[in-house]
């Protein structure tokens, strides 16, 4: 199995890029035009794709960039002329290096929530109450360790604006709070951190959301 990871830098002279970074569906789909047609069903899922929009410190503009993981390569070529620079790489050696006890850094830009109200169908859906703050980081603690097989050393978290957009086919809208947590953690499951490196972590993974990024911390454990 393969793993890539793509970092595309918009230019915000490009009205289509200008689009696409004002909506999250409308990246999504953007997006989903790099990689094969007829995946049928959860396309996205099927091919791994996960997405994540690094934000310019302080709101600058022009420097933001988007990092894209798929377990298919992307058709580059198939961005629009003058949308701006992109490059793919291979990052499969990754998942061989994560073992127990390596210390990493992190970064992930989640959906942080948790579910209120009635629990049965017959009472109806549970409202979807977004976190913010020391709650958000608690959620990121219960994730990281329970799901992600990951102890935390360190973590630092930004609110960020909430990922928004209209989906075209029912006209819904949809909304993802965002916070990016990134810090220092030891590995203590590597098996499940590596599905979770796949597979994303947490609502919107469609929508700029989920995408797990690791490289191996400067010092080693003792």
């Amino acid at each position: 199995m393969k793993l890539w990871l793509t970092r595309i830098q918009p230019d915000l002279r490009h009205r289509d890029a200008r689009r696409d970074l004002a909506s999250a569906v409308g990246m999504h789909h953007r997006l989903m035009m790099l990689f094969p047609d007829g995946a049928g069903d959860r396309a996205r899922e099927r091919m791994g794709v996960l997405y994540r929009i690094e934000d310019a410190p302080g709101g600058a503009q022009g420097t933001s960039h988007i990092l894209v993981q798929s377990r298919v390569a992307p058709a580059l070529d198939r961005l629009p002329s003058g949308y701006g620079t992109a490059a793919a790489k291979d990052i499969t050696q990754l998942l061989h290096i994560l073992t127990n006890g390596l210390e990493v850094r992190y970064r992930i830009t989640a959906s942080a929530v948790r579910k209120s109200g009635p629990t049965t169908r017959a009472a109806g859906a549970q409202a979807i109450v977004p976190l913010n703050g020391h709650a958000a980081e608690q959620w990121w603690q219960r994730q990281a360790e329970e799901k992600a097989g990951l102890k935390l050393t360190s973590v630092h978290t930004t609110p960020l604006d909430a990922a928004r957009g209209e989906r075209s086919q029912d006209k819904q809208r949809i909304r993802h709070v965002r916070t990016c947590f990134e810090g220092t953690a030891y590995i203590t499951d590597a098996d499940a951190l590596k599905q979770t490196l796949l597979t994303g972590i947490g609502r919107g993974k469609a929508y700029g959301c989920g995408l797990l990024s690791l490289a191996p911390a400067t010092r080693r454990p003792q």
